[in-house]
């Protein structure tokens, strides 16, 4: 079937809503029905935020004819990734988001202010119980407060811009149950770490997740928000926590430092919040797809890698391996909130970093900063020999000092350590929290805090947990009834190219599009063809051609929510690629960008056995897919004709070739203005 999901949902209208439902209803626009996983909605959203993206935005703002935003207070615009930048060209940029949000009266929050996550955190754009988006994957955060955070495309967000609204398909909901209570020593990092790990088969992959539990009131809100955040490397759209009395005393406590003349964080709103909350709840009658439940007292300190999120290793058996480390890295909007860097202070209080190991180390915000200041924390840290970076993202992106270098180790209290993202693709990085980073610093290995006391690491006990598969969203099928489906004017009946196999599940956008051309944003078409692939694998260039069609793994094209990686494959002349399964912010760049997609993973299978054993990343197939958009039907035929592949695939609506047609979101938004 297409990677569009179709979800089959039987007398929804007689169930109750999850919380995941009730807060997309609150935002639905054009509809008196309630909606439920799997419809698609027209969404206008509370806010949504771009950082360092938000020129190209506004370029396709401009470029689809608008002058003015829709509704100013809706936009929020942030600069974190590149902050250590001084270019001139990055510089003219800066100035030009600047300009740009000032003319449009736009709230805009310069370099060094902060990471924009925390920025939208601390300032109550993401607000409990309202659905805010960013273009950037990792608004998931959001979920830390109560609030639906999802991420959206640089087109999407001009969309957004234009017209106050962009669709959304509601994706299946997973409940997570926490239940009991950390041990000592064990992390919200450590959590999350565990998840990625012992749920490592896409069990949530593009699902909302909303934690529940009688462990969850136990967890301060940096852990949640921790935990919300890297939702997204294990695959979700979403991750919400509840809003309870532990939420509720965040705000009043931020109220405290802010004043009531605040616009979104008073006496007001959180009066109303504590409101809301009793409504905003799951209904007893609501339906997950499933229901995954951790008892969070046999969870242990883990460490995530190397290079991979789904692979979460006790730290007690890691320590006694001997891992050198060359680099440390407590930075980003994942764990350097105020706690994270007293924690890590706490660790570091009258040590040295070990020599030959450079420790870095950047605040979420200013804010964050002025407090671990004034706190002595942050004082203590750089006693101890680490290196400030500016309050922004950094190495965690591949950007500024402190990239890691060909064969190099590190380890950070960040959300990715996919191939090649923070420097080298020749390196090894590692993700744990921030009092195991610290005490690797000083180590000079993987290890943790109690080594520095002359203790082993604590050991560990067996995990419990469990999984079940709900009924909500069972994938619907597509019924052969001998009717053609309707195709626009403009769009291909027919589709056909050489299959080209990429035989590995997981390829990130890092690998597809690698993470230091993303904010090169004078590319061009050609060089961006060229370096297509590129992490993946470097023959990709020399091996395929303009037509061919692509077939990989699962969850193709996971990772951060960058534009270029659809627009790269289309770049090198490829229309169509097939996968097991996509990420969703992939599969959403793709429908916007004019770049159709395919699940079939019986294909994908079929090759596999056909070259098991093969060390080629990139394999000229001689297979050729035929897609029949009339039909809905794939036929693939072998080098000598013959058919070892014939299925029907999900139908591509007209609503959707409508896009398609006119270039993607950008063409479609366009002749909405026109209209």
């Amino acid at each position: 079937m297409t990677s569009i999901r179709y979800f089959s949902v039987s007398t929804v209208s007689r169930r109750g809503q999850n919380l995941t439902e009730k807060i997309v209803q609150k935002y639905a626009q054009g509809t008196n029905k309630k909606v439920f996983s799997g419809d698609y909605v027209t969404i206008k959203p509370a806010h949504c935020m771009s950082h360092d993206n938000s020129w190209p935005v506004a370029t396709k703002f401009m470029g689809l004819g608008a002058k003015h935003v829709k509704d100013n207070r809706q936009i929020v615009c942030t600069l974190d990734h590149d902050v250590q930048n001084k270019s001139e060209a990055n510089l003219k940029k800066y100035a030009n988001i600047e300009k740009f949000a000032k003319e449009q009266g736009i709230d805009f929050h310069p370099a060094g202010k902060g990471i924009g996550h925390q920025i939208m955190i601390e300032e109550g754009y993401a607000f409990p119980l309202n659905l805010t988006v960013a273009s950037d994957s990792h608004s998931n955060t959001y979920g830390g407060v109560g609030s639906l955070g999802t991420p959206v495309v640089r087109t999407d967000a001009a969309a957004i811009w234009a017209t106050g609204q962009t669709w959304w398909q509601i994706p299946p909901v997973a409940k997570v149950e926490l239940v009991g209570e950390l041990a000592p020593g064990v992390t919200g990092k450590d959590i999350i770490v565990n998840l990625c790990g012992l749920f490592n088969n896409d069990d949530v992959l593009n699902h909302a997740i909303e934690f529940t539990g009688d462990g969850v009131a136990k967890l301060p809100i940096d852990y949640r928000l921790t935990i919300a955040n890297m939702t997204t490397e294990w695959g979700a759209l979403s991750g919400v926590f509840p809003v309870d009395q532990t939420v509720v005393d965040y705000y009043k406590d931020r109220l405290k430092r802010l004043g009531n003349g605040h616009p979104r964080i008073n006496e007001e709103t959180i009066a109303q919040l504590s409101e809301d909350a009793k409504q905003y709840q799951s209904d007893p009658d609501a339906v997950y797809a499933k229901h995954l439940v951790v008892d969070l007292s046999t969870l242990s300190p883990a460490v995530s890698g190397p290079n991979s999120v789904k692979v979460s290793t006790p730290l007690a058996e890691l320590a006694p391996q001997d891992i050198k480390i060359n680099k440390a890295y407590l930075v980003s909007c994942t764990n350097s909130r105020l706690s994270d860097i007293q924690a890590a202070a706490k660790v570091l209080k009258g040590k040295k970093i070990a020599p030959g190991v450079e420790f870095y180390v950047a605040a979420a915000s200013s804010n964050v900063q002025k407090d671990a200041e004034h706190d002595g924390a942050w004082n203590d840290i750089l006693e101890a020999g680490a290196t400030p970076l500016p309050a922004g993202c950094g190495p965690c992106i591949g950007l500024g000092a402190g990239l890691l270098k060909d064969g190099e180790v590190g380890i950070s209290a960040t959300n990715r350590n996919f191939k090649g993202r923070m420097g080298s693709k020749d390196a090894l990085a590692y993700l744990a929290s921030p009092e195991v980073v610290a005490a690797s610093a000083v180590l000079g290995r993987i290890g943790g805090p109690e080594e520095l006391e002359g203790k082993p690491v604590h050991p560990t006990v067996p995990v419990k947990k469990s999984i079940q598969s709900g009924s909500s969203a069972a994938t619907a099928t597509t019924e052969d009834d001998g009717a053609a489906v309707e195709v626009l004017d403009g769009f291909p009946k027919q589709i056909t190219g050489e299959l080209i196999l990429c035989d590995a599940d997981n390829i990130n956008t890092d690998g597809i599009y690698p993470g230091k051309y993303t904010y090169q944003d004078d590319i061009t078409k050609d060089e961006m063809a060229r370096v297509c692939m590129e992490n993946y694998d470097g023959e990709f260039k020399n091996k395929t051609k303009a037509g061919d069609i692509i077939i990989s793994g699962y969850n193709f094209g996971t990772g951060s929510s960058r534009e270029q990686a659809a627009t790269c494959i289309l770049a090198r002349g490829m229309k169509l690629i097939v996968a097991g399964s996509f990420g969703n912010i992939f599969s959403r760049n793709s429908i916007n960008n004019a770049l159709l997609t395919l699940e079939i993973p019986d294909l994908i299978n079929k090759l596999r056995e056909k070259y098991k054993g093969s060390d080629e990343l990139t394999i000229r197939t001689g297979w050729t897919l035929t897609y029949d958009v009339t039909k809905a039907q794939v036929t693939v035929t072998d080098e000598n004709g013959d058919v070892v592949l014939q299925q029907k695939v999900g139908e591509l609506g007209t609503n959707l070739q409508d896009i398609i047609v006119k270039g993607g979101l950008e063409g479609w938004v366009k002749e909405e203005i026109k209209k």
